[in-house]
């Protein structure tokens, strides 16, 4: 009997038998509406030794939409969890237990309305089997679909249904806790957010798909006692081992990256080989010490223990010589007493790194979609892990650049597969801030054409890198531009001032992006080691982001500035910034706007930023001296201005309905009507203190 074998992080496949090639289809249901999920699982026995190589198992759904459309999905490797709350070491940390072994899932949101008639095609080293035919029902809803590039106004976003889309959150970035991220996405959804930007590439200090998480080592200290197999098995093998040496209590700790959960009053098996000098032997720690005798040739030991009735979690795990000498250790393993799932795949030192995917952190970005979904909030997801691939990009044509086109064309494929459904995944984002120096067009190019391929719903790309403007903004398969900047002292005197920050950085996306939308989609205050700066203690109510927020909304950007401390955001509950800003942009016509900078003026010492077209004009005014500095650090109270005029140019001649916004409520404070004396509008500022926003808009239009 074939089956897929979890090791916790990756999966491998044993060779299907003879009479083992049937394709049973579970769908998780016969009726779904249109742009939702419809989950099947596919029952069948792939021969091949890598799940997550397409050339090895490339299984697949075949699929005739209602109007005789012919479509493709891939199929995933899918490991199931347990998951829940616990505590560990006085913290609330998310405990996850693998569940059965992995299987084959595929995921599809239908777009049209009808019945879809569909086939599962598996094609593998045994040869190509396919399903029966099975069918399911599209019934009507009232999503709005995918997002894309407006077709009318290509700086903004827009659904596929033509409802404008603009950006409004910040950075998720860091999923150490999937309850805890997920609560920090409903908080946004509460507060009228509607994106965050989320890591899945964090190597090994939080979520992140293709890492190298090791049990023998972190990514900032990375000394693991790994080793080639010493002696004619090394000659032979290419294979790794662990090496414990010195005097007597040496030691070498397994300590996983994920804590490894166990089940309370349970029996479990820590196996492996081992090799010693003469006279040398391994003790165990597990809840005593277990003493391994060693021989100079490969031996296996197995060790039996049962968790006690409270304990849930492994904890670290330590190897100690019982002598002076040296010991090696290979293939560790934990499982149940009875069989089941590997526990302690991190500790496999010949697990590859490029090519396999962690199924626990799938898991978890699989709670994040969904949590997206439920919240209203689209995600830009960060997909490959930087540092993997940059030593490979430095020469383009070379074999290394190859191979790790075919790495990421592998990577992209699996997320197509798996998050592709949704229509709450934005933006796959391949790199965090890739070094822009490097050759990286032909990689964006061959894996942009492989996303094509695959991710039938098309969904936007992009990339970053970690100094801007980047040539990136020019290539024809990232469709949008995106920035990182932070106020921080080595800016100069305009550190001090967010608002005239903001509006720098629009003008340089302006000078190099002409036809894409732009995002700052990292910004914050750090001090010059891009570190948490001190100042942003003193900014408690982050006047500087409710500033930048209001610049960057009628700047001309795709969305506002995507703050970095989502942290400090959650602990502060300031999530109150957003729901003003989503409140005013809600009905503005991004898309169908001709919008344009605004020639609006205001005397008294205001700063108007704001966007005018056809349909009006988009107004914020700022008090120039309302800076997170100047009331933060210096402690100057705004004062209120009243009496202040506000002129406006080039409106049509027509009647116009003019709104007067409170900033920090999201609420229209007075209302009046306005029309041009020649070709400009005049009004009387309401007093205020900070900021004040309006809407000029003609009568029937908005």
């Amino acid at each position: 009997m074939s089956a897929l074998i979890a090791t916790g992080l990756t999966v491998i496949l044993s060779l299907a038998g003879a009479g083992e090639r049937d394709i049973d289809v579970e769908l998780s249901a016969e009726r779904v509406p249109r742009f939702t999920k419809l989950e099947m699982t596919l029952n069948a026995q792939p021969a091949g030794q890598n799940a997550y190589d397409p050339a090895e198992v490339d299984f697949q759904i075949a699929i005739k939409s209602p109007s005789g459309r012919g479509l493709s999905v891939p199929a995933f490797c899918y490991q199931d969890f347990e998951r829940r709350p616990l505590s560990r070491g006085g913290a609330s940390r998310e405990w996850l237990y693998p569940v059965g072994q992995s299987e084959w899932k595929a995921r599809f949101a239908p777009t049209e309305v009808g019945t879809y008639t569909c086939t599962a095609v598996l094609k593998d080293a045994a040869g190509t089997v396919q399903s029966a035919t099975f069918r399911f029902e599209c019934a009507a809803s009232k999503k709005e679909g995918y997002i894309r590039v407006s077709s009318r106004d290509r700086r903004y976003l827009e659904f596929e249904d033509g409802t404008p889309f603009f950006i409004v959150g910040q950075n998720v970035a860091f999923v150490h806790n999937g309850y805890r991220a997920i609560e920090k996405i409903r908080k946004l959804g509460e507060n009228g957010a509607n994106f965050a930007r989320v890591w899945a590439c964090a190597e090994d200090w939080a979520m992140a798909i293709e890492a190298r998480k090791s049990a023998w080592g972190r990514s900032w200290d990375w000394v693991p006692p790994i080793v080639a197999t010493p002696g004619r098995d090394g000659y032979h093998s290419s294979k790794l081992c662990v090496k414990i040496s010195g005097a007597a209590g040496a030691r070498a700790r397994v300590s996983p990256a994920h804590p490894v959960g166990l089940r309370p009053a349970t029996g479990y098996v820590l196996a492996g080989r081992m090799r010693a000098d003469d006279g040398v032997g391994v003790a165990l720690a597990l809840g005593g010490d277990e003493v391994i005798t060693g021989k100079p040739q490969w031996e296996p030991f197995k060790r039996e223990f049962t968790s006690g009735p409270d304990q849930w979690w492994l904890g670290d795990v330590d190897l100690r010589l019982t002598a002076k000498g040296a010991a090696w250790i290979s293939d560790l393993s934990l499982r149940e007493v009875g069989g089941g799932p590997e526990l302690l795949g991190e500790a496999d030192v010949n697990r590859p790194v490029l090519g396999s995917y962690n199924q626990a952190d799938c898991f978890l970005l699989d709670q994040v979609v969904e949590a997206a979904e439920q919240a209203g909030v689209y995600l830009q997801l960060t997909l490959l892990t930087r540092n993997l691939y940059m030593p490979t990009l430095t020469k383009a044509g070379s074999a290394e650049y190859a191979e790790a086109i075919r790495y990421g064309q592998r990577l992209i494929r699996y997320c197509a597969a798996r998050w592709g459904y949704s229509t709450h995944v934005a933006i796959w984002e391949y790199f965090n801030e890739m070094d822009p120096a490097l050759p990286t067009d032909n990689f964006y190019e061959e894996l942009g054409r492989v996303f094509e391929a695959v991710d039938i719903n098309r969904h936007l790309r992009a990339s970053s890198t970690w100094s801007s403007p980047s040539k990136d903004y020019r290539h024809p398969r990232l469709d949008t531009a995106d920035m990182h900047y932070y106020l921080r002292p080595a800016n100069g005197e305009i550190w001090k001032n967010e608002v005239a920050s903001i509006l720098a950085r629009r003008d340089i996306l302006r000078q190099n992006v002409t036809d894409k939308p732009a995002l700052l989609s990292e910004f914050g205050m750090t001090d010059n080691q891009w570190q948490h700066a001190p100042e942003l203690d003193k900014d408690t109510e982050y006047i500087h982001l409710h500033n930048a927020l209001w610049a960057s909304v009628l700047s001309g950007l795709a969305g506002t500035v995507c703050h970095w401390f989502w942290d400090d955001i959650h602990q502060r509950d300031l999530y109150r910034h957003y729901l003003p800003i989503s409140r005013f942009v809600s009905d503005v016509p991004w898309t169908t706007g001709q919008l344009r900078d605004t020639s609006a003026t205001c005397d008294g010492g205001v700063q108007v930023v704001g966007l005018q077209g056809e349909p009006g004009a988009y107004l914020w005014l700022h008090d120039k001296r309302a800076t997170w500095w100047n009331i933060a650090i210096e402690k100057h109270k705004p004062e209120e201005i009243s009496g202040a005029l506000v002129s406006i140019d080039g409106l049509a001649l027509d009647t116009y309905r003019v709104e007067w916004w409170d900033t920090s409520e999201g609420k229209v404070t007075r209302r009046e009507s306005a029309r041009p004396t020649g070709n400009r509008v005049e009004l009387d500022v309401p007093t205020f203190a900070g900021d004040i926003a309006c809407k000029i808009v003609r009568d029937g239009r908005q």
